[in-house]
């Protein structure tokens, strides 16, 4: 807009000094307006985005005192509080804005003029896409979110996941719920929607694998009830205390799990049985035929292992343990205490 042609690739600069370039694959510009897209390449990140065409639009509007953002095609609207974002503006957080009002801003020097702008930023497919993220459930509605702390992607992040789940929380905790549930997987979190099918979007925190990081949030920021709903194996480790319960990060201890149910009565067999064996599933079958409800010993294990974390926090917790056809094995309730560590 200020020198009439477009820099291609161009530079930027992120948080921590680095200044990635960017090839343009379009550009116009109008009288008082300037737009260019980059194809965005997320390597080997799983990211919904990957190849999705990111356009930036710049338009003069005396009017405005700064910089105005505006979430064009494809990017969200904040509609819920306790995100870093105030409800009604584009879903664009604060250090991509930060990032792009010091590019603006360093133009606008070079040139000797005064912000005046509107930026609006466009996603490609974003309203279809951020059906795939946790958008939704975080009350950001037609689109997906601009996001980023450093402007560099890490792939497969476990930072960025337990980030989406403290901000899920920060989103309970400001629209007033005193009720937030909680699933290890897709299985898991249908048993809760049917168990409770009146619990808002905002009340479902995707976990996963993340127990650690939803619980001991949770103490600092605490929402008076939590239910956690999971597969028999993952909340076995959980009862174990593991906090990240992905296979590659923790496994099962099958000698504990023997030696709790020798506490319950099992036979020596079924004990050498748990021992040796490689899938909580199966002990389960073994022990279901001495009439043992492991899911009930391991829904309490569970229970203890995550009031232990939480340290008195005032959050009540309930368990559930389901196995891969949805069906519900062994549900503590929030109410009930949880039976003291078998002697």
């Amino acid at each position: 807009m200020l020198s009439g042609e477009f820099l291609d690739p161009v530079s930027i600069t992120l948080p921590r000094g680095e200044a990635p370039s960017f090839a343009l694959v379009f550009e116009n510009l109008e009288e008082s307006a300037a737009t260019a897209v980059i194809i965005k390449d997320a390597g080997d990140d799983p990211d919904v985005t990957h190849g999705a065409r990111i356009q930036a639009k710049v338009t003069s509007n005396p009017s405005v005192e700064g910089i105005r953002f505006l979430a064009g095609s494809g990017v969200g609207t904040v509609t819920k509080p306790g995100l870093p974002i105030p409800v009604g503006e584009p879903a664009i957080n604060p250090v991509p804005r930060k990032m792009m009002v010091a590019e603006l801003q360093k133009l606008a020097d070079a040139h000797g003029v005064s912000l005046a702008l509107d930026v609006e930023i466009s996603i490609e497919n974003g309203e279809e896409l951020a059906q795939k993220t946790m958008n939704p459930r975080l009350g950001i509605v037609g689109g997906l979110s601009v996001l980023g702390t450093t402007g560099i992607v890490r792939p497969f992040s476990c930072a960025a996941w337990i980030a989406s789940i403290h901000r899920g929380v920060d989103v309970a905790r400001a629209t007033g719920l005193t009720h937030v549930a909680a699933a290890t997987g897709a299985t898991s979190e249908d048993v809760l929607r049917a168990y409770y099918p009146d619990l808002t979007e905002q009340a479902y925190i995707d976990m996963g694998d993340f127990a650690g990081g939803l619980l001991k949030y949770l103490r600092a920021h605490p929402v008076p009830k939590l239910t956690i709903s999971g597969g028999i194996a993952k909340l076995t480790k959980l009862a174990q205390g593991a906090m990240d319960l992905h296979s590659a990060r923790s496994s099962v201890d099958f000698a504990a799990l023997a030696d709790v149910l020798q506490q319950a009565g099992a036979s020596a067999e079924l004990q050498q049985e748990t021992r040796e064996a490689s899938l909580v599933s199966y002990v389960a079958q073994r022990a279901a035929a001495e009439n043992l409800h492991i899911g009930e010993l391991i829904a309490q294990g569970a229970k203890r292992a995550a009031l232990k974390i939480l340290r008195g926090a005032p959050v009540s917790v309930e368990i559930m343990v389901t196995d891969r056809q949805g069906q519900i094995l062994a549900h503590v309730p929030a109410d009930e205490p949880a039976e003291l560590e078998p002697r």
